[in-house]
Parts: C-alpha cells; structure tokens; sequence
C-alpha cells in the first residue's frame, strides 16, 4: 500500500513539474514570437521610410565618391569620345548613297547627254561616290588611264576625309582604362601609405582609399566599352563605304571604254 502511494505521488509531482515546464516554455516561445513580430514590423517601416535608389543616383554616388581627380579626367575621354564618334556617325550617314541608282543615272546620262550631263549628274548628288565618278569624268576627254589615275588619287582623299578623327577615339579608349588603372595604384599606394604610418592593419582604414581605387578603374573600363561600341560601328560604315567606292571605280572605268567605243 506505501509502495502504490509512493507512486502516485511521484506521478503526481511528475505531471506538475511537466505542466510548469509547459507552460514556461510558452511563455517564452510566445515572448520571442512577439519580439520577431517586432522586429519584423520595424524592419518593414524602415525598408517603407528609406526608397529605392535609382541606377542614375547610384552611379552618380560611385562617380562622386571616386574623387575629382581620375574620375573628371575619365568622364572628360567620354564626352569628347562621345562628341567625335556623333560627328563620324552623321558624316558617314550623310556619305552613304545608293551607288546602284547613281551608277544608272550616270550610265544614262552619259547615253543621252554625254561626259557634261554625266557631270552634272554628279555634281546634284552627295557622297563620295559621286565624288569620285566626276573626277574620273573631268578627266574622261583626256584619256581613259588618266581618268583611272584621278579616280585612284581621289579616292585616297575620300578615303582620308571618311577616316577623319577615328584615331582620336582610338586615343580615348586606351587612354580611358589606363587613367583607371592608375587611379587603382595611387589608390593602392595611398593605403599601403596609412597602414605604414599606423602600425596595424585595419580594414577601416584603407577601405575608403581601396573603394575609390576600384571606382577609377570601373568607370575607365565603362567609357572604353561605351567607346568602343561606337568605334566598331564607325569602322564598319567606313568599310562599307571604301568597297562602294572601288566597285564604282570599276564600273566608271568600263562605262568608259564603252563610251569611247
């Protein structure tokens, strides 16, 4: 009888200890849920109270905290590489012309009217196509191997004038990534710097001088890039035009032979 008595108390203070445990550790999950909610709720208001940065202000941020120096210096190779690949782009746009239709007009012009009606023809059209047929043209009534000497002299000249100012913006995007660079060493130098006159190595320290280092070096790679884009487009135009230009030699030349018969 003592032993059945004993062992419903001990199975009595088992379920009451088991029952206070309980409940404490609800009162701390509960507490901790409400701390998370909290934190949860703050952590909402602040992200509501602070808006998104757009891509304009953040580059214009990293641009700013690049420093004056290398970064002035980078943005001024991207606006006067800028400047002279619109002025390239206009020009060549403007020298492009449909040789197919030019060269129709010529032939026809010279089965109607002659070398001054086919003269004429080139001098109402732009390009340097057209360019080219009325100097081979002005020269037809001498011989056929001297209009072919002005043709191949005057395209030269033309050739000149479409490649005008490219190797300025050859120049930028080289000259862009190197200042970069050497903002990057001046920048590495400038920590190595302070961690020599400190003593210790802290991160804090040469963080600023790293970050800045690293900027320089992005936005000079940023504008070669841009630059270079532009570059390609150029060269391609310029390519485009020079093959009109000798296919149109050739064919200037055999409407003359013809003509002459």
């Amino acid at each position: 009888m003592k032993k059945l008595f004993s062992i419903l108390a001990m199975a009595g203070l088992f379920v009451f200890s088991t029952n206070t445990v309980s409940a404490k550790a609800n009162v701390i999950v509960s507490n901790v849920s409400s701390t998370v909610a909290a934190a949860t709720v703050m952590l909402q208001d602040d992200a509501a109270a602070e808006p998104e940065k757009g891509f304009t202000q953040v580059l214009k941020e990293q641009f700013i905290q690049g420093g004056a120096g290398f970064m002035g210096i980078v943005l001024l190779c991207l606006i006067l590489g800028l400047a002279v690949a619109i002025e390239r782009i206009i020009y060549l746009n403007l020298a492009s012309t449909n040789t197919s239709k030019l060269k129709q007009q010529v032939e026809d012009a010279l089965g109607s009217g002659g070398i001054e009606a086919a003269k004429e023809v080139c001098r109402n059209t732009k390009g340097p196509v057209a360019s080219i047929y009325y100097q081979g043209l002005d020269r037809a009534n001498e011989s056929i191997e001297s209009a072919e000497k002005a043709v191949v002299a005057y395209g030269g000249v033309q050739m000149g004038q479409l490649e005008k100012n490219v190797s300025w913006l050859s120049l930028f995007i080289a000259v862009a990534p190197m200042l970069g660079f050497m903002g990057t060493v001046i920048g590495m130098i400038q920590a190595f710097q302070k961690i020599s006159a400190v003593g210790n190595l802290s991160a804090s320290l040469i963080a600023g001088d790293i970050q800045v280092a690293l900027l320089t070096t992005v936005f000079g790679l940023i504008v070669a890039i841009i630059l270079q884009i532009f570059y390609n487009y150029i060269i391609a135009k310029i390519d485009s035009i020079v093959n009109d230009m000798e296919d149109s030699s050739i064919v200037l030349i055999d409407m003359l032979v013809d003509h002459k018969k």
